[in-house]
């Protein structure tokens, strides 16, 4: 694509690349390895370490192989995190129907349920995949993510808001609303539950030691009074009170611009 003078490619994708296996002069496939065992240990060392903290060195090092081998399945480091992001999209649990019945499950159809109640299934299994991967926010802006998982996480989302009523052309604007809200909690969520662990410390105790060292302060008292009056006793009961009011007020807000 031609900018002016200058010429613009986008990114490689590990989903449109054609490269096969490669085959250099003197290299011998390493036995006992495989794309699920080094996209499994690629997580587990970002779920540890973050991004700052990861390299193919250092994935080689966990796998117990040299750098060369973790070449013979991925192509760049690029690649290998798009597999990593596909893979965590696989965790999210989607209404059954809206992906449709599960190959090999014998019993009778599941009841429909209604809309509100899939679209908070996606908004909280969404959350839930961007807190338990706090590295999953920057690659989901970095990336294509058009992986398969990825794939079936959009039809299953854009089948949950076309039940709900909205014309075709205002479906993806209000499924923005919802990625957006969940996206910006999930990642604060995450990155405060990395930053305790980081430091040993529980969610609530460094919550405590944070509201502790500004109660003096008279500027932070209609702040600690709206704490107050939010309730919830730890830090995870106040994360999921505020997050499935913001949710239903997304909804009743969709329910309401729909019979306009």
């Amino acid at each position: 694509m031609a900018t002016g003078s200058r010429t613009v490619r986008p990114r490689s994708s590990v989903w449109l690349s054609e490269r096969k296996t490669p085959k250099r002069k003197g290299d011998q496939q390493p036995v006992g390895l495989d794309h699920l065992k080094i996209v499994a240990a690629t997580m587990r060392l970002l779920d540890a370490e973050g991004m700052s903290g990861f390299s193919m060195r250092r994935l080689a090092a966990e796998l117990g192989v040299t750098a060369m081998s973790v070449y013979w399945y991925v192509e760049t480091k690029d690649h290998l995190l798009e597999l990593a992001l596909d893979a965590a999209m696989g965790e999210i649990a989607l209404p059954i129907e809206a992906v449709g019945p599960v190959e090999g499950f014998a019993g009778p159809p599941a009841e429909p349920r209604d809309w509100r109640e899939q679209l908070r299934q996606v908004a909280t299994e969404y959350r839930r995949v961007l807190v338990r991967h706090p590295w999953l926010p920057a690659l989901l802006g970095e990336y294509l993510n058009i992986g398969p998982n990825a794939v079936v996480f959009q039809k299953a989302a854009l089948a949950v808001m076309r039940n709900s009523g909205l014309p075709d052309d205002r479906i993806t604007s209000a499924l923005s609303l919802v990625y957006q809200f969940v996206y910006g909690f999930g990642t604060i969520e995450g990155r405060f539950a990395a930053r305790c662990r980081a430091e040993g410390v529980t969610q609530d105790e460094l919550f405590h030691e944070m509201m502790s060292s500004v109660e003096d302060r008279l500027e932070y008292d209609e702040a600690r009074q709206f704490m107050k009056a939010r309730g919830g006793t730890t830090v995870q009961e106040m994360h999921d009170r505020d997050f499935t009011f913001a949710l239903d007020l997304a909804i009743a807000g969709i329910e309401a611009l729909k019979e306009r």
